[in-house]
């Protein structure tokens, strides 16, 4: 096997350009799947981190009736030194919600009128870090209002702007309060931001509830983890703390972040299956060439009593070798390019106005999946072993004397 071996080294540098070329398209086959699957795992990244950030954060909880009908009346106690026991807990807010109409000199539209606990809610969700014009509502401002920039475009709105939200009271009485613009956001997610709009919660309450104003109930409770990995073991933890409430997680409240995470897996391995396929054609192309080549010296050693295994194991490990050789730099410049850009990310500023259309970043940073490495190895292992069989085989099925003759 030894002899083997060293023949089917030796053989691969006898004909330097074409291994070269053939190493060459491994290497550039494996960087590019592991540069874009990278940067596919950044950008689904980026957009799930957002939607939890902006939307729906690790877990919500709310009444088990309002999610089906979003009544007023459906509310659920807060007491954020309760959840801060968790010790997975990092932030928690609670919100009220109302579905209504933004009212304004130029149109209307309607909107999710969010009563916030400024400190919590800034707390949570970062929103006084996105405010680009104004400022952020104070304890002591309960009608000013947090409008998007969007919505500032649309309806010409600017800073003091006057304008009326309508929406329904827990009597199921029709409301209507005047608010000024206070400070105008933007958080990158173009389709939360048009749907929104932000109020002192206490300015709010007294409007929703007509006959008594609960002062701890919330229609919904927003709690951000440490990490994303703790989410399965919090939610148990958070519905026994909040018996009788109905506790979800960002993939029950949004699937398609889910179904985004497991699109992003399945493309990767599209990524793969295209690479493999390309390369298994170039092997056996390259191999057969290389078989075809050296008839004569094949059949030379089978008939000096080389078997015929070994002649098959000989071009086998040769297309073996030619991955051995490509594929470790691949894996390195896949992983140089990628930690490169890991530091500042990819500047897709040009595109911003598009990305914000899917609540992307405008600067991605590429992840590197450790199990890439192994699928890919496993991957162009299985390859190149497939693509050697028809070379091999056509080595060991020539007949000595006629290989001998041949010209």
């Amino acid at each position: 096997m030894q002899t083997t071996i060293k023949l089917a080294w030796k053989n691969i540098w006898r004909s330097r350009i074409r291994s070269l070329v053939v190493i060459a398209s491994i290497i550039v086959g494996v960087w590019a799947v592991i540069f874009l699957m990278s940067f596919s795992l950044g950008m689904g990244d980026s957009y799930v981190k957002n939607a939890i950030k902006n939307q729906f954060s690790h877990l919500q909880a709310h009444h088990p009736g309002f999610m089906d009908d979003q009544l007023v009346k459906y509310t659920l106690p807060y007491d954020s030194s309760l959840i801060a026991q968790i010790p997975e807990v990092k932030n928690s807010a609670a919100r009220l919600l109302a579905n209504g109409m933004l009212s304004t000199g130029h149109g209307a539209r309607g909107v999710t009128i969010k009563g916030i606990l400024p400190g919590q809610e800034n707390a949570l969700s970062g929103i006084q870090e996105k405010i680009v014009e104004g400022q952020f509502i104070s304890d002591a401002d309960l009608k000013g209002l947090l409008v998007s920039e969007k919505l500032t475009q649309k309806f010409k709105l600017k800073l003091k702007s006057r304008v009326v939200l309508t929406f329904q009271d827990d009597a199921g009485e029709i409301q209507s309060a005047a608010y000024r613009v206070t400070g105008i956001f933007n958080t990158g997610n173009a389709m939360v931001d048009q749907g929104q709009v932000l109020v002192h919660q206490a300015g709010l309450r007294t409007l929703l509830f007509a006959d008594s104003v609960p002062q701890d109930r919330y229609h919904e409770v927003a709690v951000e983890l440490i990490r994303p990995d703790m989410v399965d073991s919090v939610q148990p933890k958070l519905s026994q703390m909040m018996p009788g409430i109905l506790v979800q997680n960002y993939k029950e409240l949004a699937p398609d972040l889910a179904l985004m995470e497991t699109q992003i897996r399945t493309s990767g391995l599209i990524f793969i299956g295209i690479f493999m396929l390309a390369l298994i054609f170039g092997i056996i192309n390259t191999m057969l060439m290389a078989v075809l080549e050296r008839y004569k010296e094949l059949g030379m050693l089978q008939a000096i009593g080389m078997p015929k295994n070994k002649v098959f194991n000989m071009v086998v490990l040769e297309t073996l070798f030619l991955s051995i050789v490509g594929v470790p730099i691949g894996f390195f410049l896949g992983w140089l390019s990628v930690k490169a850009f890991q530091q500042n990310g990819f500047d897709l500023s040009a595109f911003a106005k598009g990305n914000e259309q899917f609540g992307m970043s405008s600067r991605i940073f590429p992840i590197l999946d450790p199990t890439l490495f192994i699928q890919l190895g496993i991957a162009v292992a299985i390859t190149a072993f497939l693509a050697s069989i028809y070379p091999a085989l056509k080595a060991i099925k020539l007949k000595p004397v006629e290989a001998i003759r041949k010209i």
